[in-house]
């Protein structure tokens, strides 16, 4: 669980880093000065206001680039509102003024503070005294999703927030300090940043009751924008509906961010034929089925006259697609935050994408089939287009709505085989997408996974750009020509990995892959 204490004192912490790590250097709107630096490399505190004033020493976070990398974005997205500079790079953050930044350290040394995934100080982002709030990545399975969701929690506390609760019938005591949201999971289950997000696909900024009483409502865009030195970002595209209005045109891919509660985003585009159109609006996201969203999405479609035509809003998901033929014209659509079945609008806020294109539809159908032999699984699919394919991007899924990405392979390809290390059913599909941008995903498709067999990697031999290794669990590799001169080194994770010998001459070289002390060696010859 998070937890927050009241700031009683205020004192100076001075910070020094542990070790040179590594760290993906991230930021989501440089041009900001307020900051939020996600500390993730560790750090010894000298003297330490926390611990009882005992000087501390924090462990770097123990994630991986890919977690940091994840944790981030979905940080980044909470604060995507406001004009607010989320980094990990710690030169960012000693450039922001003393007032208006705060350090959140993601650690696993947490045995300091027990029984709480996270701390924070309400109202200490604007105190100029650099004390950190801290997130235990130990206590939280060093899981990306719900470290990002505890880093915004925690600084939610340090910009004025306190916790968020529901209640029953009993105004005075709340069923949930905690509130978890939605009884719904899925795309648009949710739960408030500052109640219990960790387990619910949308999480955003509230206003609803405290810990304090259920009257007692806490407003939380309010709060944050008005008592830290920042407010929201400047809306980029106006809502008029005119000839100044952002003209889309052929094949278009366009990026906003919906700021507040009234702001709209317009886009105008002219038809000088009947013809079809294809447009998606996407809300940001992390990973596929808009997983770490905040905005759920509402398109309006107006035409030249400015009369609204059809309004889409769909309930259970949060992008929006139109597929229609529409006569010869202008037309504008408007991008609003709208709420669902789980919640209202007040916190559908973000960044989103609107693609598509005006006239026929390169991708007509795509159909994937699969099968099973020994434990190995062969994808085989068709598609029928007018224009090239650029790439295929193969998906899975253990639960057939949650996909992520297993591997690309290019627009030419029709099949893919692969030996997988999970004994459990696998969800495929497909989602293709044509050179001018056209997405289209395929039927979903399950295949038994039987437990591969004893080599803990498959390893493909003949090869012209790329290794691809396909690991049962994490490991290290070595890559050496022939001479035992070392090509290149490095750590992969479980699952499937590309090694990029674009740039190799031509012949055979020897990769020793290493996990656990156990060591697999392979030859690898080089078209």
């Amino acid at each position: 669980m998070k937890k927050t204490s009241t700031l009683l004192l205020l004192a100076m912490a001075l910070f020094c880093s542990l070790t040179a790590f590594s760290i993906p250097k991230l930021n989501s709107f440089p041009s900001a000065s307020a900051t939020i630096y996600l500390d993730f490399d560790g750090q010894a505190f000298e003297p330490a206001f926390w611990n009882g004033g005992e000087a501390m020493t924090m462990a770097p976070s123990g994630m991986t680039d890919a977690q940091i990398t994840e944790a981030f974005y979905r940080v980044a997205e909470d604060y995507r509102p406001f004009n607010i500079n989320i980094t990990t790079d710690s030169t960012v953050f000693l450039a922001a003024p003393l007032n208006k930044r705060m350090r959140v350290v993601i650690t696993p040394t947490s045995a300091w503070c027990p029984g709480v995934g996270g701390i924070g100080y309400v109202g200490s982002f604007t105190a100029g005294d650099d004390i950190p709030c801290f997130v235990f990545s130990d206590r939280l399975g060093y899981s990306p999703k719900m470290v990002g969701e505890c880093c915004s929690h925690e600084s939610g506390h340090t910009v004025g927030l306190s916790h968020q609760s529901k209640y029953g019938s009993d105004c005075n005591t709340p069923t949930e300090p905690y509130n978890s949201g939605s009884v719904a999971s899925g795309e648009t289950g949710w739960a408030p940043i500052m109640g219990n997000s960790y387990y619910r696909n949308m999480s955003n900024w509230n206003n609803g009751p405290t810990p304090f009483g259920c009257t007692d409502t806490q407003d939380n865009l309010s709060i944050i924008t008005s008592q830290n030195g920042f407010t929201y970002r400047t809306d980029e595209f106006p809502e008029t509906l005119n000839a100044s209005t952002y003209l889309l045109s052929g094949a278009f891919n366009v990026s906003g961010v919906i700021t507040t509660n009234s702001d709209r985003d317009a886009f105008r585009f002219v038809l000088p034929t009947n013809k079809n159109i294809r447009l998606n609006a996407i809300p940001f996201n992390v990973s596929s089925n808009w997983i770490g969203a905040n905005l759920d999405i509402k398109l309006m479609l107006y035409n030249g006259s400015g009369t609204l035509i059809k309004t889409y809003d769909p309930t259970t998901i949060m992008s929006v697609t139109i597929d229609t033929v529409l006569n010869a014209g202008t037309y504008y659509i408007r991008i609003d935050g709208t709420g669902n079945t789980n919640i209202g609008e007040y916190g559908s806020l973000g960044a989103y994408t609107i693609s598509g294109s005006f006239g026929a539809l390169p991708i007509h159908d795509v159909k994937l089939e699969g099968a099973t032999d020994k434990g190995r699984h062969n994808l085989a699919w068709n598609i029928i287009a007018d224009e090239p394919i650029k790439e295929i991007g193969i998906e899975t899924s253990t639960d057939g709505i949650n996909f992520k990405t297993l591997t690309s392979v290019g627009g030419t390809a029709n099949k893919f085989g692969y030996l997988p290390y999970q004994e459990s059913v696998i969800y495929y599909r497909l989602k293709v997408t044509s050179v001018i941008n056209q997405v289209v995903y395929s039927n979903i498709i399950a295949l038994k996974a039987n437990a591969a067999g004893d080599k803990q990697f498959t390893v493909s031999t003949m090869v012209r750009n790329e290794i691809v290794v396909n690991a049962s669990r994490d490991y290290q590799y070595q890559l050496s020509d022939l001479n035992g001169r070392i090509i290149s080194m490095g750590k992969g994770l479980k699952g499937i990995n590309r090694l990029d010998v674009f740039n190799q001459a031509p012949g055979m070289y020897v990769i020793q892959l290493i996990s656990n002390n156990e060591k697999q060696t392979e030859r690898i010859i080089k078209q």
